[in-house]
């Protein structure tokens, strides 16, 4: 409205200055007109005064010069007048246009501000960046902020969340009565303390366009932004929208992008529309929501994360309709991980929460055909369903590695790093990604929550200067529900000879009362280790290896000792929990026992 009455008033005092003008340039033209015709005839004839005929000479004379004097002082008045009017109006004229200028340069600038902030205003240089959004970044974060508390960090992630626990996914959240599960991200552990999936709540974090100006420093997280390309010597990031980020310390943690079948890739978009690559947040929620609307989900994939699904969802199924289906290559779930009878047991146990189990199932091809999804088996079986869950394992993110010139690991797959996690001169590589040097087992690559944990801890650590070297054995852990677990640490490979000592286990060899009881929720490491002694008697002697530790037709609690070259390089804990120390230190020590049912006693697994 101010801006409106703004621009009539210019309009107005535009108009008058025009007018005031016309009346300067016509004022002299008109001047001898506008006179009195005697006025008129003086100054026409006012070279020869003497010659007019008019009675009184000299006094008439007199008249026309005094007239003519008054009528010029009147002229120079009114001139000096108008030209003071006209100065006056200029000058409101340009007052007006200045006042509606800045208007205009306020409004400008409010919408600049306003846009501004509904699009972060991206730091143009960080100390610490860290490339991706997951466990391994948000743990190197706090590290960095632990290491040095004024430290300014940004995080890079491509998810439209903050950083959060995977784990819980395909775990706790499945057995949750809370109906706004999906929304609120929130459950009970098997202890029965309640948490956030989320790592920190949104208020833990500092705005991006905040932080370099922050005076105490603090971590953002730009959401929604994938850095694409990745200049190591210029020390800078190229985000996809264009924009660049230069830094000081760099960490690549950007974790890996679920696989999918190649008869799934084949397939036409009908079968991808139906197919879920189970991985974040809204994968869950997706799945959730199916699993009371259709009335099959079939689930490809025998591993940790198809296992879990399985059972959660059958779980489910008792309650519905639902039919739950796992096929699989092997012979028995988590084949490539435990030894073939424990293998086994665990299938039937799959089996009794309601799940249909296909064992050496390879997928041929998918198509969609009359509402259904057909699976074609290559030794010819038929499986109708409605909605396919993809869990065949996860590919390492390294999509920088050209722009970075860094090195990938033909055997392995992932970053290509040293001891210390350094890809290159202020660069590091944790979590999913790295393939990193271990100093007792070699060259590896791991994709559980601990390891994502532990390495983005020592990668921050040593972003500040630490140099420290990665020596440390992450742990894995898998639940089958409430009362089938286990905790492995190390190489963990069916193709390995292993030695399995059992007994029977009691009403507290559940993960749930193994949690009650010591309080734990998420397992993963702290920086507390155990110290433990081994047995004294130890020798160099090589064992020779019992067979399988066959308890009937059921496994209660036990351990399994994985061997390479008559070493001890993994350890699967069965229904034993809390005490990965002791495992640690057993492939820590490097030796050979003359007989691992004595070293199995160091879990105390008789104990009732």
């Amino acid at each position: 409205m101010a801006l409106s009455r703004l621009v009539a008033l210019r309009l107005r005092a535009g108009h008058a200055g025009v007018q005031t003008r016309q009346k300067l340039q016509s004022t002299g033209k008109c001047l001898l007109q506008c006179l009195p015709s005697p006025y008129n005839q003086v100054f026409r004839n006012s070279s020869s005064l003497s010659n007019v005929p008019s009675p009184g000479g000299a006094a008439y004379g007199i008249f026309v010069a005094i007239a003519t004097l008054g009528g010029g002082v009147y002229v120079c008045r009114t001139l000096h007048r108008d030209k003071s009017r006209f100065h006056d109006r200029l000058s409101t004229i340009n007052s007006i246009r200045e006042s509606i200028e800045q208007v205009e340069f306020r409004e400008a600038d409010t919408d600049k501000q306003e846009k501004q902030r509904g699009e972060a205003v991206l730091p143009s240089h960080v100390p610490f960046l860290l490339i991706g959004g997951g466990t391994a970044s948000f743990a190197a974060a706090r590290s960095i902020r632990a290491k040095d508390p004024g430290a300014k960090v940004l995080i890079v992630s491509d998810e439209s969340d903050p950083p959060y626990m995977r784990p819980p996914l395909s775990k706790e959240l499945w057995f949750s009565d809370d109906p706004y599960v999906t929304e609120t991200l929130r459950f009970k552990q098997w202890n029965g303390k309640e948490r956030s999936i989320f790592f920190q709540p949104p208020s833990f974090y500092v705005a991006p366009e905040e932080l370099m100006s922050t005076e105490h420093g603090g971590v953002s997280v730009l959401t929604g932004k994938k850095v694409v390309h990745l200049d190591v010597r210029e020390n800078k990031a190229k985000l996809d929208d264009g924009s660049h980020i230069s830094y000081e310390k760099c960490l690549i943690a950007t974790g890996g992008t679920p696989r999918s079948l190649p008869a799934i890739e084949r397939a036409s978009e009908d079968v991808k529309l139906r197919t879920t690559l189970f991985r974040r947040i809204s994968d869950f929620r997706s799945l959730e929501r199916l699993s009371s609307k259709v009335g099959s989900i079939t689930i490809i994939g025998g591993g940790f994360l198809g296992s879990e699904l399985a059972c959660a969802l059958g779980r489910r199924a008792q309650r519905s309709n639902l039919e739950v289906i796992q096929m699989f290559p092997e012979s028995g779930n988590m084949g490539k991980v435990l030894p073939e009878y424990l293998s086994h047991w665990t299938t039937e146990k799959v089996k009794r929460e309601g799940v249909n189990v296909i064992s050496d199932a390879v997928v041929k091809s998918v198509s969609y055909k009359n509402g259904k999804l057909h699976i074609s088996l290559k030794d010819g079986r038929q499986v109708e369903t409605d909605h396919v869950v993809a869990a065949v394992g996860l590919e390492p993110n390294t999509e920088l590695a050209k722009s970075a010139g860094l090195e990938l690991d033909g055997d392995f797959g992932g970053y290509r790093v040293n001891a210390e996690l350094q890809a290159r001169n202020n660069v590091w590589v944790a979590g999913d990604a790295a393939c990193f040097y271990d100093i007792k087992l070699g060259r590896r690559r791991v994709e559980h929550h601990d390891h994502a944990v532990v390495s983005g801890r020592l990668a921050g650590e040593n972003m500040t200067g630490a140099a420290k070297p990665y020596w440390h054995q992450s742990m894995f852990w898998s639940d089958l529900g409430p009362d089938v677990g286990y905790e492995a640490i190390g190489i963990v490979d069916s193709a390995l000879p292993t030695v399995g000592v059992f007994a029977k286990a009691t009403e507290k060899d559940t993960p749930k009362r193994a949690a009650e009881e010591s309080g734990t929720g998420i397992r993963s490491e702290t920086d507390y280790e155990g110290v433990v002694q081994l047995a004294s008697d130890s020798s160099t002697v090589t064992p020779s290896l019992p067979s399988p530790a066959q308890q009937g037709d059921s496994y209660g609690k036990g351990v399994v000792f994985y061997l390479r070259d008559n070493v001890v390089v993994g350890v699967v804990l069965w229904n034993i929990f809390n005490r990965m120390p002791i495992a640690r230190k057993i492939i820590k020590d490097g030796e050979q026992h003359a007989d691992l049912n004595e070293v199995a006693k160091l879990f105390n697994i008789h104990e009732e």
